[in-house]
């Protein structure tokens, strides 16, 4: 399908470079990055250690790569990371950390408001005996599934942590969603975290990259997985310069995302076809009869909407969804379910 004139709401992932960003890819500084000499790609990385509060961070090709190269710094063959049953690291990505570090994954089930309880934690730390693998890191997600994890929760697992002698890691794919729904800052919300990945190209409209944000001596292993895991880039300044006209100009305006998914998941809740709707930061939620998938995903196709559709369908918003397209995608759910 032709990108043009489409309204995609699939993913926050779709978004496409606008013709500032692109500008300042084609005008960016390089060098060789894996030599340290791009300008630009040096540049990102400092910014990414000042929003997060870390000392320092490493640019990345992809969010998985991130989540897997903090995973075998932390953990040695044989450890454990604890980490939620529907968790992207774990459910999503691959096996990675199980296939390529022998690093043995012990899911737990998520809360309903996207948290671990720390006291299933608590039963899954193995004891300091040679017949268990060795639990080593605790994994968490924030937002997951659009649910932002608050403050004084972020803070207990950090004390939680630090008393079980666990590391603490934050998949924080969408971490600046979580910053602004609450009115807070990224550094806030991670700075006493070991590590966490901050993905790019969801909802601030970077085409490509994580970055993984951790102590000097954290980043300077994680460099040494990099390269092993082919993540070396040379002149990746093109792609490093579009990361840092996202995070300099499009974590604030990530409230409009917010805002247009309260006001489709409001219009949905009119529509009694569609049950169990929940709207979280720029992620809406609901079921659909199963006999309606097929026809309705036809119908939006021909509306020129791209959509997941399923029995339990999700919706994104994000930058290349303006008011007038909710508008427009409400009128074509409200049309379909009249007929």
């Amino acid at each position: 399908m032709n990108s043009e004139n489409w309204i995609d709401i699939r993913s926050d992932t779709v978004t496409r470079p606008c013709k500032q960003m692109r500008k300042v890819m084609a005008e960016a500084e390089v060098g060789d990055a894996v030599y340290g000499d791009d300008p630009s790609v040096n540049q990102l990385q400092e910014l990414g250690a000042e929003i997060s509060g870390q000392e320092a961070s490493l640019y990345v090709c992809s969010g998985v790569q991130s989540n897997l190269i903090a995973l075998l710094t932390h953990c040695a063959r044989g450890d454990e990371y604890i980490v939620g049953q529907d968790a992207h690291t774990y459910k999503y990505e691959g096996g990675g950390a199980a296939v390529l570090g022998s690093i043995q994954p012990q899911p737990i089930e998520i809360s309903s408001d996207g948290s671990l309880d720390l006291n299933k934690v608590a039963s899954v730390i193995k004891e300091n005996d040679f017949h268990f693998a060795r639990s080593k890191l605790l994994s968490i997600e924030n937002t997951t599934s659009g649910k932002v994890l608050p403050q004084s929760y972020l803070n207990d697992a950090v004390i939680f942590c630090k008393k079980h002698q666990l590391k603490l890691h934050m998949d924080g794919a969408r971490v600046a969603n979580a910053a602004v729904a609450q009115n807070e800052t990224i550094s806030n919300l991670v700075s006493n975290f070991d590590s966490v990945s901050i993905c790019l190209s969801k909802g601030l409209g970077a085409p490509v990259g994580s970055l993984l944000c951790a102590s000097r001596d954290f980043i300077k292993e994680a460099k040494h997985w990099q390269k092993m895991l082919g993540g070396g880039m040379r002149q990746a300044g093109i792609i490093a310069a579009a990361g840092i006209y996202a995070l300099k100009n499009n974590i604030n305006r990530l409230s409009i995302d917010h805002e247009n998914a309260l006001i489709l998941s409001n219009a949905l809740k009119e529509i009694e076809s569609l049950q169990d709707i929940s709207v979280n930061t720029n992620i809406i939620k609901f079921s659909l009869p199963e006999d309606k998938v097929e026809s309705l995903n036809n119908f939006l196709i021909e509306k020129k909407i791209k959509a997941s559709v399923s029995s339990n369908m999700r919706i994104v918003t994000h930058l290349d969804v303006s008011s007038k397209n909710i508008e427009y995608i409400i009128d074509a759910f409200k049309i379909f379910f009249r007929t």
